[in-house]
């Protein structure tokens, strides 16, 4: 049958009609239910209260903002977090679910949410993974339900939705039910708000892989995933078990049929009073006779057997009491939260930094409690003596994020080291990621902030992935015997979706720049013919620039610059790693000064930086996360993020000043939910930039101790460090209009310099900056001012 076009917008009107009418009743319903979210008086009762985790879940929406993303037929990037429960840096996480990705990847990352989506398909607990692929699904479906992967879906009536640290609730309009989430350590609880209804279900599956369910009793259901092939420290367990809060009065299992895979009647593989099923999608439902008002409670763990999820429920939530542990969860939030107070800003600028804090707090997750077990990096079972955490993602937070942590959890980053150490023991390298090393900005950056640990012992695997062709630096034989890594040029267009070249320009400047922290860390450590060879190779970075363009630029193996070349394209993984020419020339933080002398020295260093934030993004290529433009400068993604600092070695701090202003400003919220995010955030990086650049500094390089100073949006903010020691940044006359430093003192005395080190405010500080409608040209733009670098002025 074909509609015309009034016909296929009658018929839509009649569903939007349908949406609101389900809407209107699911709002009435609601009427009395306890908004635990958020402080009913309008006004936050606490720094808690001004946090909204939804926040970094939708896109971008201006088009100047966006540039030519997305690709046809994918969804715009947001900062694909989770608006779930979960506790600072927790494996688990209590979260919604309305992107079904064991379908289709919509934004090429398998993540559990986007706020845009109307409908909810289900709510997950962690697992042996996370985000949209985590397992079990849990759903409630009040009447009839469909078996996954078509899913039976809900709209859910956004004004409903509530998102608190620790705490996630909506109204499913659809269902006439009310989910909310909250979670432990190593538990989810959901608490389900049923209708009037003899059949109030609620349906438990695995994903496409598949695996074991069974229901035991009458109130537990428990299963495996499957060949997920996650076995070690970064997976809670492929096993589950799901205890209910009152006896169901009806049950049965499911899979998919994939031999069916076209349309049929009836061949679905349902059977009622089953209890067990194995195959994909293997699940089943459970059914309660349910009074208007009446709940169920759900509480989940996972584990490395049954026995242990089990063994984690009595644990952490003998007894199901759902507002008691979102009482611990806040808590356990407030406690980080009340280490960072600002006054001053707007409300929403406010929300913005809490909510952002919030997200800095991701990655790395834990994975052990001291005494609890879990499976190591070898896949062994063993007891932790200390809180273990999983892998950093070094390439993302391990530019920012880290750094923070340093700040306000030496003991947490501690422990963070020793994780990574041991997991180097029992893998025989350090942990990478992507086409960088990393870790050492980790240890020489806390070791340049004076905290203790067992430097000695770790330069072991730093050194290994630095010198051994075997480990994790892809291409180290060639680094080492060039001095720069080359590229094959592709067949056809080499702009994206091309992702399968080696990105050596840009993984050339990534190695230099670990070569650099590395060289520290040997000269601490007295290893003097260590630190010169690393030196050296800190320099490898100019091999891949070419004079002749004022770029780096990608290179054949035998030495050809290659061509044809256009800075503005962001090639992915060729000559680049997801960046153009543009935003890669930047990625040497270890030696701006150097960089800036390769352009010609200082004046031509601050032009080109000029040209960079003002040239039109006109690339023909589609960089997915590569949103959040100011001319070429992409704040969506991390290669260039340090950009907008490094006026401070041209001695024009102010264009900082002013940047730093308008990035937080135009790439965070400012889209129509207030919640959109510039590319992703990358398990905390994106939100840690905001968090460190509204607090008014920056580190450009976390592996050493300095900070470079921007433009505070608040007119003081205090920061508890974890020694302790209060530094205090104070903005005095700040507006949206006064956002350029006139003057500074530091404890009192007159401070010139557009940066600080971290020895300056170890012992507790006080940063008081007077703030003006016009650039003051003169402070921080002597030479001797600038911070420090590898390379001297030339």
């Amino acid at each position: 049958m074909k509609l015309s076009l009034a016909g296929l917008r009658r018929r839509a009107s009649a569903i939007v009609q349908r949406y609101a009418v389900a809407a209107m009743a699911v709002s009435v319903f609601a009427i009395g239910c306890t908004g635990a979210g958020h402080a009913q008086s309008g006004k936050p009762a606490s720094s808690l209260d001004e946090a909204n985790p939804l926040v970094g879940t939708a896109p971008l929406d201006r088009q100047e903002l966006i540039g030519n993303s997305p690709p046809p037929g994918e969804p715009l990037y947001s900062g694909m977090t989770s608006p779930g429960a979960t506790l600072p840096q927790s494996a688990t996480e209590a979260t919604p679910v309305n992107l079904n990705v064991d379908l289709s990847y919509p934004a090429g990352v398998g993540m559990s949410y986007y706020y845009t989506n109307p409908t909810m398909i289900g709510f997950t607990g962690g697992g042996s993974t996370y985000g949209g692929r985590a397992a079990p699904m849990i759903m409630p479906v009040v009447g009839d339900w469909t078996v996954p992967p078509d899913y039976s879906q809900s709209y859910y009536d956004k004004a409903s939705e509530k998102a608190s640290p620790g705490f996630y609730s909506v109204d499913l309009a659809t269902f006439h039910t009310r989910v909310e989430l909250t979670a432990t350590q190593r538990t989810s609880l959901m608490r389900f708000t049923f209708p009037a209804s003899h059949r109030s279900n609620v349906i438990v599956n695995l994903r496409r892989r598949g695996g074991d369910v069974e229901v035991v009793g009458d109130r537990t259901i428990r299963g495996v995933t499957t060949g997920s092939g996650r076995q070690d420290e970064e997976s809670e367990g492929p096993w589950f078990v799901a205890e209910f809060s009152r006896p169901f009065t009806a049950f049965g299992t499911f899979h998919a049929d994939h031999e069916h895979e076209g349309y049929g009647i009836g061949d679905a593989d349902v059977q009622a009073a089953r209890r067990t099923i194995s195959g994909s999608y293997a699940g089943a439902y459970v059914t309660f006779d349910t009074k208007a008002g009446e709940q169920v409670l759900v509480k989940i763990a996972h584990g490395h057997s049954a026995e242990e999820a089990q063994q984690r429920l009595r644990d952490e939530d003998a007894d199901g009491n759902f507002d008691r542990v979102h009482a611990q969860a806040r808590a356990a939030w407030a406690k980080l939260f009340d280490r960072v107070e600002v006054t001053g800003g707007t409300p929403k600028q406010r929300m913005l930094f809490y909510s952002t804090l919030y997200h800095s707090f991701a990655s790395p997750r834990l994975v052990a409690r001291k005494g609890d077990h879990f499976a190591g990096a070898d896949g062994k079972v063993q007891v932790a003596s200390y809180d273990r955490y999983g892998p950093v993602p070094f390439w993302d937070t391990g530019r920012n994020q880290i750094t923070l942590l340093m700040l306000l959890e030496p003991k947490v980053i501690q422990d963070i080291m020793r994780s990574e150490l041991d997991r180097a023991r029992e893998r025989g390298y350090m942990h990478t990621s992507f086409h960088g090393d990393h870790a050492v900005f980790l240890y020489d950056g806390a070791w340049q902030r004076g905290i203790e640990f067992d430097y000695a012992a770790a330069y072991e695997y730093l050194r290994k992935n630095a010198t051994d062709p075997k480990g994790p630096r892809g291409y180290l034989a060639e680094y080492m015997k060039n001095g720069w890594i080359s590229d094959i040029v592709p067949p056809g267009n080499p702009s994206p979706p091309y992702a399968g070249g080696k990105a050596g320009a840009a993984t050339t400047l990534e190695y230099a720049w670990d070569d650099h922290a590395l060289a520290d860390v040997a000269r601490r450590l007295g290893k003097t013919d260590d630190a010169k060879m690393f030196t050296q190779r800190a320099a490898n970075y100019r091999n891949v620039f070419d004079p002749s363009v004022g770029f780096v630029r990608g290179r054949t193996e035998d030495g050809k610059w290659i061509s044809p070349f256009d800075p503005g394209e962001p090639y992915y993984n060729f000559m680049m790693k997801e960046a153009s020419g543009w935003s890669t020339l930047w990625l040497v933080p270890h030696d701006v000064q150097g960089l800036a002398n390769l352009l010609g020295g200082r004046d031509a260093f601050n032009a080109k930086l000029d040209k960079f934030f003002s040239t039109p993004y006109t690339a023909k290529g589609i960089c997915r996360d590569c949103t959040g433009l100011i001319g070429e400068y992409v704040q969506g993604n991390q290669p260039d993020q340090q950009a907008a600092y490094l006026y401070a070695w041209g001695g024009q701090p102010w264009k900082t000043q002013a940047l730093t202003r308008r990035i937080l400003a135009d790439m965070y919220g400012s889209d129509a939910s207030g919640y959109g995010y510039p590319g992703m955030d990358d398990q905390g990086s994106t939100s840690s930039w905001y968090v460190l650049s509204a607090m008014g500094f920056y580190p450009v390089d976390p592996s050493t101790p300095d900070y470079i100073i921007g433009s505070p949006i608040f007119d003081r903010v205090r920061l508890q460090m974890g020694n302790g020691k209060v530094f205090e940044v104070v903005a005095r006359n700040n507006s949206a209009q006064n956002i350029y430093i006139q003057s500074a003192t530091l404890n009192g005395k007159p401070w010139n310099k557009s940066w600080f080190s971290h020895a300056d405010i170890a012992n507790g500080a006080t940063l008081e900056l007077t703030m003006g409608p016009a650039p003051n040209k003169a402070w921080g733009a002597d030479p001797h001012d600038a911070p420090p670098s590898m390379s001297a002025a030339q």
